[in-house]
Parts: structure tokens; C-alpha cells; sequence
């Protein structure tokens, strides 16, 4: 009896230590799989200049600095929203044949790499050139339309339009006929991967639209 016992109260030392030894391996894995997601997750700046010089860079400028109006300057743009928009290019859930046609040739990490290398580019300022229509942009911007029920822009995008990151897009400095632009698609339907600014703009006239847009333009 004393040897089974013996042999009992060995078994049941070695199990838990046993026990404890795997649970105690298991998580060493788990900072080494973090750790290589992490680096392989990480932007390439060095790829993203490079691919936007070959594909982006003709429309958009060399530092991201757009000179035409029609198209958008995309420095110091929050990355998650140039992603987001390029996959949406790519998908077709935002309509437009130039930018499906760019964005069919980028991978994951080239929009990753293109979004982080812009962002970090400093945004010139822009300039709002319609005197007349000014301050009716500002109220807007800053109050809103209350008797159509028309948010403040500043609620989203921020008192200088800086936007917030991962949720609501750069506009400071923005070019007005870029902005007036998608503002009409989104009322007209044109543009719709917004819905919160499809149901916006369907409540602003012409006039409207452009008076902010305007606005916006001269933010910094």
C-alpha cells in the first residue's frame, strides 16, 4: 500500500507541472506570429513613391500636390481613406473609368505603400477665390443647413478640415471644382460609397455646394 501510494502521489505532482510547462510554451509562439504579421503588414515607402511616380504622379503631381482642379491632391491624405478608396475603385463600388483602370494594376500592398508614402507628404494650402459666396460656405461649414437638416461639415471633417484618421477624409485646402464635383456625384447619384454624404448633398442646391466647397478650399 505505501508503494501505491507512493506512485499516486508521483503521478499527480507530474501532471500538473507537465500542465504547466505546455501552457507556459504556448503563448512564446504568439509575440513571434505578432511580431512577423506586424512586418510583413508594414508599409514599403521606398515601393510607394515608386509606384506613384509610375502611376499616380502625372495627374496628381509629383508630391502628391495636384495643380488640376479636377483632380484631387491626395498629400497628407489619411492612408486609410486612399486605400479604401483605391479598393473601391478597383471593385467598381465607386464609379470612375480612369481611376478603375489605374487601380486594376495595384495590389494590397501597392495601395498600402502608395496611401503611407502620401500621407506623408505635407499638403500645400489652397485658396477660396469666390468673395460672394465665402460666408455662406463658412456657415455651412461651421452650422449647417438647420431648416433641411443639413450636419455641420466641421462635425466630421473637423474645424479646419483636417478630418479624422480612419473615418472621415482630409479636405483642407482642397480644390473647390474637385470638391463641388464629388458633392454633385454624391447628390446626383453619380458617387455612391457614402452613403451618410449621398443623404447630405441630396439636401444642398448648386449654390450651396459650391459656396463650401469654396470654403473648404481656403482652410488650412
Amino acid at each position: 500500500m505505501k508503494l501505491l501510494a507512493s506512485l499516486l502521489f508521483a503521478v499527480a505532482m507530474t501532471v500538473p507541472a507537465f500542465s504547466t510547462l505546455a501552457q507556459e510554451a504556448k503563448p512564446a509562439a504568439a509575440p513571434v506570429a505578432t511580431a512577423q504579421a506586424a512586418k510583413a503588414a508594414k508599409p514599403d515607402l521606398a515601393k510607394g513613391e515608386a509606384s506613384y511616380a509610375t502611376v499616380c504622379a502625372a495627374c496628381h503631381a509629383a508630391d502628391g500636390n495636384s495643380v488640376i482642379p479636377t483632380q484631387p491632391k491626395l498629400a497628407q491624405q489619411h492612408p486609410e481613406y486612399l486605400v479604401k478608396q483605391l479598393q473601391e475603385f478597383k471593385s467598381g463600388t465607386r464609379a470612375n473609368a480612369i481611376m478603375a483602370g489605374f487601380s486594376a494594376i495595384l495590389s494590397e500592398a501597392d495601395m498600402q505603400n502608395i496611401a503611407y508614402w502620401l500621407a506623408a507628404k505635407p499638403a500645400k494650402p489652397g485658396f477660396a477665390q469666390e468673395k460672394d459666396l465665402v460666408l455662406l460656405g463658412e456657415r455651412i461649414y461651421r452650422g449647417g443647413i438647420a431648416d433641411r437638416q443639413v450636419p455641420a461639415c466641421a462635425g466630421c471633417h473637423g474645424p479646419s478640415a483636417a478630418g479624422i484618421p480612419s473615418q472621415y477624409p482630409r479636405l483642407s485646402g482642397q480644390h473647390a471644382e474637385y470638391s463641388v464635383a464629388q458633392l454633385t456625384g454624391f447628390r446626383d447619384g453619380v458617387r455612391n460609397n457614402s452613403l451618410q454624404m449621398t443623404q447630405i448633398a441630396a439636401k444642398m442646391n448648386d449654390r450651396e455646394i459650391k459656396a463650401v466647397s469654396d470654403y473648404i478650399a481656403g482652410l488650412r
